[in-house]
């Protein structure tokens, strides 16, 4: 009997595991140097230290890291992305703002951008 109640909570710590994960079902592409006709209304998701993941349509995710470390970069903050052209490129700054404060954090900088698109079932 605690073997099965085990195994249910393992399976729920799973399910609820994929669903916040904004990865689980997709699969990464090569990398680009820019999201070409980047849309300003992307929602973008600090998932950790070091990934950021912009989504703009349910079927593809884009993940990028900050080259280096960047101090600040944690979830529940929020980025205030530099932007240098029509494209969010790497190298493009960003830096991040508590939701507390208004004091924003050393500047950060993009690397490239990997694509992660929904898997098709077959």
């Amino acid at each position: 009997m605690l073997t099965k109640a085990l195994s249910v909570v393992a399976l729920g710590m799973m399910l609820v595991a994929a669903k916040d994960d904004p990865l689980a079902g997709r699969v990464a592409g090569p990398a680009s140097q820019c999201l070409s006709g980047f849309d300003t209304n992307a929602r973008a998701e600090i998932v950790d230290a070091r990934t950021i993941v912009y989504s703009r349509t349910d079927r593809r995710n884009w993940v990028v890291h900050p080259q280096g470390v960047c101090q600040g970069l944690r979830p529940g903050r929020t980025l205030v992305v530099e932007q240098r052209g029509a494209q969010l490129c790497k190298g493009d700054r960003f830096r991040t703002v508590q939701s507390t404060s208004s004091v924003p954090s050393a500047y950060c900088t993009f690397d490239s951008f990997v694509p992660y698109d929904r898997s098709i079932a077959r």
